[in-house]
């Protein structure tokens, strides 16, 4: 099994021959632009590791392996707009430097571009890849939705979050390796099984990156302490901590977690507290730890060899390192 880095030599290959291939203009110089950004490109990777897990080639999973990562680029360009986010990966965001207008027009491009790619594929199950990559997107669309409604939401459930996450993120690392594995010709029950591993990795990852934004040391996971706190998201530790404490404890702590008048690092230090008074941190560490338990069930089920599997895993590991 080829080891991740040639695979994603492979994949930064197949990006910069895509890149080279749009014109000029102000409606695919943006794409260029957001497919140049970098950005660790764990899902066309996945996508190849999918496909070489159950003995295909790599490189007959190049096409969906671009899809993805087109697809994936697309997202966060339109995140950018409904977020109005300035900068991502420490330079300014398309609609910043091309205007809104432009970078929703190159974003919709960006988005037929993931399935005309698939629908070029010389590949006897290309109308399946197909299937799942708009699977996937449409999931993916349906996630956002919900995490836009939360922000309108008097209160929310953890099983509505951890739906949420599912649809938002863990879909799309399920896809890429569903994708992988679809054109390996790998058995439906085995295809089922990676994807479940790859969902319930992907809610584990979202658990975790909430919890880091709080209690992970600083320098290494790149954002401000607290940063979801003072924005007032609804995160796991949020409905975690509503969801251990009662009565007037409750109120106090929904008022303060609401409160967008009070300075940001009193807030933070205030909310921390909390979460330590009632155990939230031991119980976000637990969850995600229940959700990657799930993910290495789906895993071991596999009829694959248990070296193809650890390469995966590994994978996953190194990338869990990076973000934290």
């Amino acid at each position: 099994m080829t080891n991740p880095e040639s695979l994603l030599k492979l994949v930064d290959a197949r990006i910069e021959e895509y890149r080279s291939g749009l014109s000029d203009s102000n409606l695919y110089s943006p794409i260029a632009y957001m497919m140049g950004l970098g950005g660790k490109r764990m899902r066309p990777v996945l996508t190849l590791l999918g496909c070489e897990l159950f003995e295909g080639r790599a490189e007959d999973a190049l096409e969906p392996a671009l899809a993805i990562e087109v697809f994936h680029n697309f997202t966060l360009l339109h995140d950018d707009i409904m977020d109005n986010a300035p900068v991502r990966r420490g330079l300014p965001t398309v609609f910043k430097k091309w205007g809104t207008s432009s970078a929703i027009l190159s974003g919709d491009v960006m988005s037929i571009h993931a399935c005309h790619i698939l629908a070029e594929m010389n590949h006897p199950r290309s109308l399946d890849v197909i299937r799942e990559l708009n699977r996937a997107a449409i999931e993916v669309c349906e996630g956002q939705q919900m995490d836009m409604d939360f922000e309108m939401y008097k209160s929310v459930d953890l099983d509505q979050y951890i739906e949420m996450i599912r649809l938002k993120t863990a879909c799309l690392l399920a896809g890429a390796l569903r994708m992988g594995a679809i054109v390996a010709g790998a058995p439906e029950a085995d295809t089922k099984l990676i994807s479940d591993f790859g969902e319930n990795m992907g809610i584990a990852f979202q658990i975790m990156d909430d919890y880091l934004d709080v209690f992970g040391d600083q320098e290494k996971v790149g954002k401000q302490t607290g940063g979801d706190i003072i924005a007032g998201k609804k995160t796991f530790l949020v409905l975690e901590a509503l969801a251990l404490s009662h009565g007037t404890e409750r109120e106090e702590f929904s008022e303060l977690i609401s409160d967008r008048t009070m300075e940001a690092t009193s807030k933070v230090e205030k909310v921390i507290a909390i979460y330590r008074k009632l155990g939230v941190p031991e119980a976000t560490l637990k969850a995600a730890d229940n959700y990657v338990n799930r993910a290495m069930e789906a895993l071991n089920s596999i009829a694959a060899p248990d070296h193809r599997k650890q390469v995966i895993l590994e994978y996953l590991n190194t990338i869990a390192r990076r973000q934290h």
